[in-house]
């Protein structure tokens, strides 16, 4: 019987440093996940534990919400991503992007560099969808159940949101569905675990077909 396991953010760290780069010189590690789940944690607390290693460092993190032109853009942002970060690491070059103001419904104009690193963070919904999968070196994907997400969703930005919400939430199903994301992933992360842990060094990894390659 397949059980869920608590493993430590330091020893996925060393193991994503073990493993080749293949976007570039960068290792791209893609967290996935539907709103809510909990993926900010997670990535926070993996970088967290890159930067204690001694031949680690800080990764830098893109959040794809930073990239979205507002709601509607949910999963069409991509073709931004691979023009300002994507390709120039691709090609040994740091990148960079606008950061998309939620509050003034606007890109700001200052730019975020995204340098080259030995490992770039992807954290937001459908970071480790097929069209990047050849290039990651570790894709995660984090789960919570359905209503916890919508109550941290609507705690984190309010209830004047639940309309986009709820549309936001059906095109991760039908995203999540069509991509067969949770098939396809390393690591299936639990972003609501109930086992005992320390949760600032540790996580819960979920039995399914997502395990450490």
């Amino acid at each position: 019987m397949t059980v869920a396991l608590v493993e430590a953010y330091a020893t996925l760290a060393r193991r994503v440093l073990g493993r080749p780069a293949r976007l570039g010189r960068t290792r791209l590690v893609a967290v996935d996940g539907p709103s809510g789940a909990g993926k900010s944690v997670f990535t926070a607390r993996l970088a967290d534990a890159l930067a204690g290693l001694p031949d680690g460092g800080r990764p830098p993190v893109v959040h794809t919400d930073d990239l979205l032109d507002g709601w509607d853009d949910q999963l069409t942002f991509w073709d931004r991503l691979e023009e300002q970060v994507l390709a120039p690491l691709r090609a040994g070059r740091a990148g960079s992007h606008q950061r998309y103001s939620w509050v003034r419904r606007a890109f700001l104009p200052r730019e975020v560099p995204v340098p080259v690193a030995p490992v770039l963070l992807l954290e937001g919904m459908s970071a480790a969808r097929a069209a990047i999968r050849p290039e990651l070196t570790l894709s995660v994907q984090v789960t919570a159940p359905a209503g916890l997400r919508l109550r941290r969703a609507l705690e984190r930005d309010g209830p004047q949101v639940l309309p986009e919400l709820r549309r936001w939430h059906a095109g991760e199903e039908a995203h999540f569905a069509a991509d067969r994301t949770a098939a396809a992933v390393d690591l299936v992360v639990d972003g609501a675990p109930t086992l005992p842990h320390d949760r600032e060094h540790y996580y819960v990894r979920r039995p399914g077909p997502g395990a450490p390659r």
